[in-house]
């Protein structure tokens, strides 16, 4: 009677405890994420959906748009390829520099944006490094597309490796080595093995990659110089319209982007569900 006596307190302690973290970590959520989230639909709205769409419409938004996506477009496939062979050489071979490597793919996530900015422009600005024999050569990176795209690889580069290479790590080599066993190439092991075993996990870097790409600001405002039409991305466009205190235009496009996040954590959701789905069926 006494153990029994004395384990009730301890129970609704423990449930008091949680329902208090439950709560604290809510009430955090909306005040830190939810409502500032709102507060840009609410802005963006504030003059009438016929506004926001006046202000999307504008030569400069619609510039911006096509460069947000292009330089995505352009940067998830290259880190999707590095990211995939990178996973592949840490989890698969044995080789000196390997924990530099590690080291290197993480380096990204612990600079800050605007310091690997100036890195290019010290590179590859009129008076960087390669800056003199650039401008010889009529080739132009820093306040142009190639600079953009530079340094959006840079950012985005851990996300896509960073994602496969604990899952690669987790299931091993041994069904890879079966195929190789019974004779399958390198290729035909990689695309009727490996790829379907960390198909969610790619797809999920993807994701994360292309949103970061889309919505990086530091690096991007170091290395475009603010040309509006040409080198201004929605993020860059965002800030200039705050500026020039249009605000309804600056929230219709941080509307856009907002909402582009939130399609990307419904996909996000989706691939989890699927790839939760798909283990139980294991």
């Amino acid at each position: 009677m006494k153990a029994r006596r004395s384990g009730r307190p301890v129970s609704a302690t423990r449930r008091i405890g949680q329902v208090l973290i439950v709560v604290a970590s809510c009430a955090f959520l909306c005040l830190f994420l939810l409502v500032p989230l709102a507060s840009v639909f609410v802005e963006a709205l504030r003059q009438g959906a016929q506004a926001l769409v006046a202000s999307l419409d504008q030569p400069e938004a619609m510039a911006a748009i096509r460069l947000t996506l292009l330089v995505a477009a352009i940067t998830v496939p290259l880190n999707v390829v590095f990211g995939v062979a990178a996973a592949w050489a840490m989890t698969r071979f044995t080789f000196r520099g390997k924990a530099l490597l590690g080291a290197l793919i993480d380096l990204p996530l612990s600079v800050s944006p605007v310091v690997s900015g100036l890195l290019y422009v010290l590179m590859f600005g009129a008076q960087g490094w390669f800056g003199p024999w650039l401008s010889a050569h009529g080739i132009k990176v820093i306040f142009a597309v190639p600079g953009l795209v530079l340094a959006t690889i840079f950012i985005t580069l851990p996300f896509v490796a960073r994602e496969l290479i604990p899952l690669m790590q987790a299931q091993g080599s041994e069904e890879e080595e079966v195929a190789r066993v019974l004779g399958a190439s390198g290729l035909q092991t990689f695309f009727r093995v490996t790829l379907p075993n960390i198909r969610w996990a790619l797809l999920y870097g993807v994701l994360l990659c292309n949103a970061r790409a889309m919505g990086e600001f530091g690096a991007v405002s170091v290395v475009s110089g603010h040309i509006r039409g040409l080198t201004t991305t929605m993020p860059l466009e965002v800030e200039m319209r705050y500026n020039e205190y249009n605000y309804v235009g600056a929230f219709a496009i941080a509307s856009l982007l907002a909402l582009l996040a939130l399609l990307t954590l419904a996909v996000k959701s989706a691939l989890e569900w699927r790839y939760q789905a798909a283990e139980n069926h294991r």
